[in-house]
């Protein structure tokens, strides 16, 4: 078990495959092999976030994903984001978010911040 730097796409398919056996039979803490899997999915993490970062949805996709999974309807949303022309105004990208549409949206529905504020 030899633990080296990810600094390129052969590392980080290596680094992968060394770990992929430990997500069916997860090894105890504490122990080499844990100590091993653990550090192996630090390099890792911190190689994706660097190299294949994700990024948040646009905020209207991110409500209108909210809408679908809760089975929201356009007048569900007039309490957070106002009268139905209001609303559709937003999700036809026609007008933006404000602040205490964002804050309500995300209290109301959980739609996480960084989506409804967008990159």
């Amino acid at each position: 078990m030899q633990i080296k730097p990810i600094r390129n796409e052969q590392d980080y398919e290596a680094a992968l495959n060394a770990v992929s056996p430990f997500f069916d039979n997860e090894p105890q803490l504490n122990s080499p092999e844990g100590d091993f899997f653990e550090v192996m999915c630090l390099l890792i993490e911190a190689y994706e976030k660097k190299y294949h970062p994700i990024t948040p949805p646009d905020p209207i996709e991110a409500i209108k994903f909210r809408m679908e999974q809760q089975g929201l309807t356009v007048k569900d949303l007039e309490n957070a984001i106002g009268k139905t022309n209001r609303v559709y105004e937003i999700l036809n990208g026609k007008r933006n978010l404000t602040l205490p549409m964002i804050r309500r949206l995300h209290s109301q529905y959980g739609i996480p911040l960084e989506s409804l504020i967008g990159a």
